[in-house]
């Protein structure tokens, strides 16, 4: 059956089939304001999870083998990567040379409300980030509210986040690779970022991603046009 030219290819797709979290979902149509996320790990969670990058199926990474437990929903912005544009504008803040970690780019979003399981899609608003190095390489956290949380939805700057809460944050995502009794962390977190660098890092990841695989839209549109 011919499919309807008015509507794109990647959208007809995701009627038949499960689209893949990081190249079929759509990052939303606010970028950078307004971001929707693929969620892989929740706090409750005492594995870590990951988005096979293949199949497009979470997967178990690791177990949490220590104390350590995400404190915020942690995943990924769809049709997002860290190549060489994010790797570029970490290497001008940090006066180092690096390189990206070649993942999508990862997002924590702060609820309220417990969520009790990952492998959702969540709408939510960047307000900041943690700049990490891990290995020489570009490893951005983007930390943002969930869309109308009744009490983290009004927040639009990092500087409205509690010390307590960044600092549990930084925490976790120095220590998670941290083995008992090691006396050098394994990541660096070099700057704590706002708004409107948070937003910088988002577009750069998208210009990284379309570098990377190409425009996925134009590419799909173009395989419906054989089929005319």
């Amino acid at each position: 059956m011919m499919a309807n030219s008015a509507q794109p290819l990647w959208q007809l797709l995701g009627v038949l089939f499960k689209p893949h979290p990081w190249h079929g979902v759509s990052p939303g149509t606010q970028v950078p304001e307004v971001l929707q996320c693929f969620i892989e790990v929740v706090p409750s969670d005492t594995l870590k999870y990951e988005i096979d990058k293949v199949s497009g199926y979470l997967k178990v990474d690791r177990p949490q083998k220590y104390s350590n437990t995400c404190p915020a929903l942690y995943g990924f912005v769809p049709q997002s990567y860290c190549g060489e544009s994010v790797a570029a504008y970490s290497t001008e803040k940090t006066q180092r040379t690096l390189m990206g970690d070649g993942d999508p780019l990862d997002i924590c979003v702060l609820t309220e409300r417990p969520i009790q399981h990952g492998n959702i899609l969540v709408e939510c608003i960047p307000i900041g980030g943690l700049r990490m190095v891990d290995d020489n390489e570009a490893d951005d956290k983007i930390i943002a509210v969930l869309k109308n949380d009744a009490t983290y939805g009004a927040w639009t700057d990092i500087s409205s986040v509690p010390k307590a809460m960044l600092d549990r944050l930084q925490h976790y995502f120095l220590t998670y690779k941290q083995a008992p009794g090691a006396t050098s962390a394994a990541c660096e977190i070099t700057h704590v970022y706002g708004v409107e660098e948070a937003h910088e890092v988002i577009r750069r990841s998208m210009d990284d991603y379309a570098t990377r695989f190409g425009d996925l839209e134009q590419i799909l549109d173009a395989a419906l046009s054989l089929t005319k």
